[in-house]
């Protein structure tokens, strides 16, 4: 028996030194044992810490509430990441929104924080000539005049702005002179090139007609005003900006056949759901059918939502679609759908069967039962643990905060979720494992790598509340590499290129994309998790131009700009 004990704690004190030297806490350790032990055998070994009041991101997203129930105020707000001032280091753009008019209180204009490189932000929003209020709901990242800065399209209640960047830390509002106002509910956008004619256009998303003096009476007791629900209002358009070059842009709306009065549309996505070589559109609607929109190659677009298996829930309903994103989430070479749905309606996981046709496959995994109570808004896929398989990050939050007195199992603040991809369709659900401890009232979400060390980190924003900087932590388990594409004929930000991934016998690949998600913009450089690899042994890049590229064993944990024609600008070694 004593010689038994004494074996056991030898046994656990190897394990406890080659943790330590792995940089694993004994915390970290025990709490994989424990998950172990109770049968799940996916132990977390990396985990977020919010790091948002030690890094300086102090925010606090103001809705306008004062009693009236006005829907604008439980929607906002999006939140980007945009390296601003191309330093190399990921920089924080949070939307706000603003007072209504006889109410107000304080002025609540975005803020832009600088990430200084060492784990802390400074904010530089009027520096940056950001300082000004509107009612702000999303925003979009793209170097539209092709300068090599990346500029800002903020999107809001009756107005939207173009900021473009003028490489000198500032940014200027050329909204009225580009031609690109969006005067109805703004809510996600996307950058992305339709045409492939090298320069970036524009789509966004409007929900519903809504003003102050257009305000409708809703109750549930006959008696108290409460928010009313989308169908109490009627549907907008998306539009769709050409850029004519110049700074110039041309509403082609009617001309491209996406005018569409009846959508509610929350959430934008850009992907080439047939791999024809054409950027397609999935919208994600509230109470109304999902769009998608074909891109036909001659500057019109078809829409095909209900052919194509995405409009509806399985049994036929029009759910309330917030949050969208798309990703080959099992190596198949076509991207699948992810939409984020009220409480009550599941998530949708759209499955790409090719042949224009998806098949949702929430209902049958544990994605659909876990997400059943919850309200989803900001949404991605990603690399988390960087083991070569793209895991579904989710922002959760009610509208309603006296929803629990009339559903006791749904709450108003929610836990963010993580799923974690086991391969073959399958996903576990390990967001409180891996840190999301804290409910919140979730909005916006994006994804960049703050600290150059591979691993990508999270931003949070969060209706009438802060934001949150999730720090990606852990032990250096896998390897990766990240790409960031640099167009030459194509657009300068190579948005829209698909690259892919060659490794140890696997491929995966991306599309360089912006939007997505929920009223947020994640960066625009592509993170590959290789798991054990230690080296991409290809790379190939397939630009919106037609060009293609193809680069041979690039060593792991480093980040990679790639001109368009194949040359490696630079080849920065991951900090770890």
């Amino acid at each position: 028996m004593t010689k038994s004990l004494s074996s056991r704690r030898d046994f656990f004190r190897s394990v406890l030194a080659l943790a330590a030297s792995a940089g694993i806490s004994d915390s970290r350790l025990f709490e994989a044992l424990a998950s172990h032990a109770a049968g799940n055998a996916d132990p977390v070994f990396r985990r977020y810490t919010n790091i948002a009041p030690r890094a300086g991101v102090h925010f606090f997203h103001n809705n306008g509430a004062f009693g009236d129930f006005y829907l604008p105020e439980t929607m906002g707000s999006g939140c980007a990441f945009i390296d601003y001032n191309n330093d190399g280091h990921p920089d924080v753009f949070l939307v706000n929104s603003m007072d209504f008019p006889g109410h107000v209180r304080h002025k609540t204009p975005s803020k832009l924080f600088r990430n200084n490189g060492n784990g802390t932000f400074t904010d530089v929003t009027r520096e940056a000539g950001l300082d000004f209020e509107m009612y702000g709901m999303g925003v979009a990242v793209g170097d539209y005049d092709n300068d090599g800065w990346p500029d800002l399209y903020v999107t809001g209640l009756g107005e939207s702005r173009l900021l473009h960047n003028q490489g000198n830390g500032t940014f200027r509002d050329v909204t009225k002179e580009a031609g690109v106002n969006n005067t109805g509910f703004g809510t996600s956008a996307a950058w992305f090139d339709y045409d492939r004619d090298g320069k970036l256009d524009l789509w966004v998303c409007n929900y519903v007609k809504w003003t102050e003096k257009t305000d409708i009476f809703c109750s549930l007791d006959g008696r108290h005003k409460s928010y009313c629900t989308p169908e109490a209002y009627k549907g907008d358009t998306c539009r769709l900006f050409h850029n004519l070059g110049g700074g110039k842009f041309e509403d082609v709306t009617e001309k491209a056949g996406v005018y569409d009065p009846t959508g509610k549309s929350l959430g934008v996505v850009i992907l080439d759901f047939n791999m024809d070589g054409w950027p397609d559109v999935a919208v994600a609607n509230d109470t109304q059918p999902n769009k998608l929109y074909k891109n036909n190659g001659n500057g019109t677009f078809t829409e095909m939502g209900v052919p194509a298996g995405i409009a509806y829930s399985e049994d036929g309903v029009a759910r309330g679609g917030m949050g969208i994103a798309a990703a080959d989430i099992d190596r198949t070479g076509y991207p699948s759908i992810a939409i984020g749905n009220f409480s009550n309606e599941m998530l949708g996981l759209y499955h790409n069967e090719r042949h224009n046709f998806f098949i949702d496959i929430a209902p049958s995994s544990n994605v659909g039962r876990d997400t059943l109570l919850s309200l989803a808004f900001g949404l991605f896929f990603y690399d988390y643990d960087l083991d070569g398989w793209l895991d579904l990050f989710i922002a959760n939050g009610h509208i309603d905060p006296d929803i629990t007195h009339i559903q006791p199992h749904v709450g108003y603040a929610e836990l963010p979720m993580l799923f974690h991809n086991l391969g073959r369709d399958h996903f576990k659900q390990i967001g409180r494992a891996a840190g999301f401890t804290q409910p919140m009232v979730g909005r916006g979400a994006a994804y960049a790598d703050i600290n150059n060390d591979g691993y990508l980190d999270v931003l949070v924003s969060t209706n009438n509340g802060p934001a949150y900087l999730y720090l990606n932590e852990g032990p250096n388990e896998n390897n990766g590499i990240r790409v960031r594409t640099v167009g030459t004929r194509s657009n300068r930000d190579g948005i829209d290129a698909v690259v892919r991934v060659h490794f140890g016998g696997a491929m995966n690949w991306q599309m360089v994309h912006s939007g997505s998600s929920y009223c947020s913009a994640s960066e625009l450089a592509l993170t590959f998790g290789l798991g054990k690899a230690e080296r991409a042994d290809l790379v190939e890049i397939i630009w919106p131009s037609g060009q293609r590229d193809s680069l041979r064993s690039l060593k792991a944990n480093a980040t990679y700009t790639i001109q368009e024609g194949g040359k490696i600008l630079s080849a920065k070694p991951f900090a770890r």
